[in-house]
């Protein structure tokens, strides 16, 4: 939007836009701005067909990978194998495909949020047309219900409101007028337009349209939605760096082996057969399965923590988030104007209580059951147009049903500031609807931008009162009296100071304050040949309300965790800076020295200034959508994994842009949702800290069935690798290399999936993004245990083949042993501080039952008279089972014996850091 707009008298503008205001445009000149600048609407960019985006998700090197190993398991004749690969692959696919569908729904949703239809006068003539031909120049005719079709300098209105949350983040209506400001502002500051998108809740108006299309407000939100790139998760680069590592890894050593065991003397065709099958089985092709397994059960989980996932990755994204930027309105905050003040002449009250619930106490100075108080709760209660509900049941046909039955929520329909006001009468027990039943209202003189008040009239018996609200200085000095003890006292130089400290004092504290007052007319005069000026005069003052948008306290707590877990949290926000700073500040947010950015100095600062100041900068206030855009440019560009919350279509360029975007369900737009990776069902920042909780416990599981996985496929190449280098016959067959393939890598390791979170994963600095996924000695204790598994079930092939020459026997002990050191060691990767006895074995059922199910299956192929000749096994005795478990349990039990170690150890190192 040019900003010189707003600074122009609407002659001004309509000279810079050659248009006349009474006139309009001719339908000529409209068809040659047309041809000029285009129709009206948000440019999209080039689509591409379903089968193009399934076609790109097959180019990923894992994935072709698993294709390969599809293509040798058919070639060996193992089609389940094959058909699994198959089904992990084309899941995959899908599962991109529909990401990439709902990327594209984001910019769907904004072209939504265009009015279909506009008013204009074209030659001196009211008429409807379709919002796609307005142009720059055209004069429009605007009233309550309409959503605005163009960004648009206003040069009439009549009580004109608009909310603009979708561009500013702020729900609370705001007062329009056709002043020229003084200084270019962004759209929570200009008064004197509206916007692209936004509904006008009151009032009638007539302007001339600025700027449309992509140049609109709107559209240069949807060019930053283009413009912002998704970047991969650093889970999906860590994965890729693996498989990619391992492919190769697998293949060079795969191959020595058949090179050694030809060079042997062993059947080539044989051994090309080892080889492909100890591919296959050490390549863990059920890694991208498994993992998707786990992410989505981290989906499941999330939803009853009331988050949706849309994206899978994003639940581990946000295990590492190190920064998240959080709105205020309705995220930080209840989005419920709530009293915390009460100003009487007899001094000052502090209200409890949150939100719309009309539940609180009232104590300080002065008490709460005077005729002061009284006067001061009836003002406000009926100087107001809110409607209080519960559970959408207005008030009136709820007092019989007040303190019975289970906690509700309550619900304001109207302005928020009036609801506050009619919550604070309720708590004192003033309602409304009470009240009414003895007094009559008469007339309402509503609030004005320039008056800055709001009057109603009531009638109760035979006397007439002017109930006035409104900011306080301009009420206080329609007073010349004060209530004091129930009595209208003259108001002198002294109270009138010390009711303007007060209101300084809580404007200082980032509180509204409201100055209420009244006055009783005199009787027998007709409220008709009354103006305004005649009624709003030698007031009473009654007293302040300060109020403020409370912070919820559910996310006071998730703040402190966020600390304690070393995330930084920073407030964006449009609203003005001392609000936002106080709101930081009750939060833990900010502390009294904390840096603070306002949109103004944001402007005036480059992309590289930014950058070297947002690590310290916990609170943003009067930001554009462009700034909140570069905050979180900024903040990854200093190598941050950052977190962005909002709800308005404002915040969907950031959000989008953002490592991980987080929209609010149930005020966020439906473009924030559709650019969003998660969204909250109870826009609270409290289940942002629950996600970040989950995906350092999903990235702990996937930790958990790597080590699992590649210690296995370690062990399975190193027993053939070593027993061909050594000149021993082959430990193991084909067919069985690929049964434990199946048996031993599937379920288990999906149960690690499921494994309870740690108790301490929140008292964890975040991980570096740049982590290696072999970090923390993970590498070592894989190569190790594998070279343990390996080196185990070769002693007991060894001793079994020595003892009487029997192949098959010395085979099947060699298999059983190492799928059962395979099944015992899945326990050891729960956890690398704690024993299995320290977790518990049932802490985690599904993986007792995957280990059971994968034993029951083994015995099967021991025992089963048809299986046996395929997997060439002969039963064992009861010595020789002695022998396979006992072996099998060794490496279980030197890790129980080592972890105790380290954990003594640890303690004494932590006792001292103490």
């Amino acid at each position: 939007m040019p900003e010189i707009w707003q600074t122009l008298s609407a002659e001004e503008t309509a000279l810079r836009l050659e248009v006349d205001t009474v006139r309009g445009l001719t339908d000529g000149e409209a068809h040659s701005r047309m041809e000029r600048v285009g129709p009206n609407v948000l440019e999209r960019g080039p689509d591409m067909a379903m089968w193009q985006m399934f076609l790109n998700q097959f180019k990923d090197f894992m994935v072709l990978v698993l294709l390969a190993a599809t293509a040798i398991s058919g070639f060996l004749g193992e089609w389940s194998d094959a058909v699994t690969i198959s089904i992990i692959v084309l899941l995959n696919a899908i599962l991109g495909v529909v990401q990439e569908y709902r990327a594209e729904r984001s910019m769907e949703a904004l072209r939504e949020l265009a009015s279909p239809e506009a008013r204009v006068i074209r030659n001196r003539m009211e008429r409807k047309i379709p919002a796609a031909e307005l142009m720059p120049g055209d004069i429009v005719l605007l009233e309550a219900g309409d959503r605005v079709p163009a960004d648009i300098r206003l040069i009439q209105t009549m009580d004109l409101e608009a909310v603009e949350a979708v561009l500013t983040g702020e729900s609370t209506p705001v007062r329009k007028h056709t002043r020229p400001l003084e200084n270019a502002a962004g759209p929570a500051d200009a008064g004197n337009m509206v916007f692209m998108g936004t509904a006008l809740t009151r009032g009638r108006g007539k302007g001339i349209v600025v700027a449309t299309g992509m140049a609109s407000e709107m559209g240069q939100i949807a060019g930053m939605i283009q413009e912002a790139e998704q970047e991969p998760t650093p889970l999906q680069k860590r994965l890729a760096q693996l498989g990619r590592g391992l492919v190769f890894f697998c293949l060079a050593v795969c191959a020595m082996v058949v090179v050694v065991g030809v060079l042997r003397g062993e059947a080539v065709y044989q051994m090309f057969l080892t080889g492909v099958s100890l591919a296959v089985a050490a390549i863990p092709e059920g890694l991208p399965a498994i993992v998707t397994v786990a992410l989505a059960i981290g989906v499941q989980r999330m939803i009853r923590r009331h988050a949706i996932i849309r994206r899978l990755p994003a639940v581990e994204t946000l295990g590492c988030a190190t920064f998240i930027c959080s709105d205020k309105t309705g995220t930080l905050t209840k989005n419920e104007m709530t009293v915390r003040r009460v100003y009487l002449a007899s001094g000052e009250l502090e209200v409890s209580g949150e939100g719309y619930d009309p539940k609180g106490k009232f104590s300080g100075e002065t008490g709460s059951d005077g005729p002061d108080f009284d006067k001061l709760m009836s003002v406000a209660a009926l100087c107001n147009n809110a409607t209080l509900y519960k559970d959408n049941i207005s008030v009136g046909g709820l007092f019989r049903k007040l303190g019975k039955g289970k906690d509700t929520s309550w619900h304001v329909e109207g302005d928020p500031t009036e609801g506050a006001l009619l919550v604070l009468a309720a708590k004192a027990g003033s309602w409304r609807e009470r009240l009414e039943k003895k007094a009559r209202r008469l007339a309402e003189i509503p609030f004005d931008s320039e008056r800055k008040r709001m009057t109603v009239i009531y009638r109760e018996g035979g006397k007439t009162e002017a109930l006035v609200k409104g900011a306080p200085d301009i009420v206080l000095k329609l007073c010349t009296h004060y209530l004091r003890d129930g009595h209208a006292v003259p108001l002198d130089t002294r109270t009138r100071n010390a009711v303007l400290e007060a209101n300084s004092s809580m404007a200082d504290g980032a509180l509204r304050v409201l100055g209420l007052a009244y006055r009783e007319l005199p009787s027998g005069i007709s409220i008709e040949q009354l103006d305004a000026e005649e009624i709003e005069r030698k007031l009473v003052f009654v007293g302040l309300a300060g109020m403020i948008d409370p912070p919820r306290p559910s996310a006071i707590s998730a703040v402190r965790t966020c600390r304690r877990a070393g995330i930084r949290v920073a407030m964006i926000t449009g609203d003005h800076q001392l609000t936002a700073q106080a709101v930081a500040r009750e939060m833990g947010i900010a502390g009294r020295d904390s840096k603070v950015l306002t949109g103004e100095q944001l402007e005036q600062m480059s992309d590289e200034e930014l950058a070297s100041v947002a690590d310290d900068v916990c609170v943003y206030a009067r930001v554009s959508p462009r700034h909140k855009l570069r905050i979180v440019r900024a903040l990854k560009h200093n190598g941050h994994v950052v977190a962005m919350t909002g709800d308005g279509v404002n915040d969907a360029p950031a959000i989008k842009e953002a490592d991980i975007g987080i929209a609010m369900g149930i005020t966020g737009t439906d473009v924030t949702r559709e650019a969003s990776a998660m969204v909250l069902t109870d826009d609270n920042f409290t289940s942002i800290v629950a996600a970040v909780e989950e995906g350092r416990g999903i990235y702990d599981n996937i930790r958990k069935f790597i080590r699992y996985l590649l210690s296995c496929n370690v062990g399975e190449v190193l027993v053939m690798f070593l027993a061909v280098l050594g000149g021993m016959p082959l430990p193991l067959l084909p067919i069985q290399i690929l049964w434990m393939n199946l048996v031993t890598d599937g379920l288990p390791a999906m149960a690690l999936g499921l494994d309870p979170i740690d108790r301490d994963i929140m008292r964890r600095p975040p991980r570096d993004p740049q982590e290696s996924i072999f970090s923390h000695a993970l590498g070592r204790r894989i190569v190790s245990s594998g070279m343990v598994i390996a080196v185990l079930t070769l002693v007991v092939f060894g001793l079994a083949y020595a003892d009487g020459h029997n192949l098959d026997l010395a085979r099947t002990m060699a298999f059983n042993t190492l799928v059962f050191l395979q099944l015992f060691f899945v326990f050891s990767c729960r956890s690398e501080h704690l024993t299995i006895r320290e977790l518990g074995v049932m802490s985690n059922p599904h993986l007792v039952w995957a280990v059971l199910i994968s034993t029951t299956l083994q015995m099967g192929v021991n025992y089963l008279p048809f299986l046996q000749p395929i997997f060439h096994t002969v039963p064992l005795s009861l010595h020789q089972w002695l022998t396979v478990v006992g072996v099998a349990l060794l490496p279980t039990l030197a890790g129980i014996i080592q972890v105790q170690l380290s954990g003594r150890l640890r303690e004494k190192v932590t006792y001292i850091k103490v």
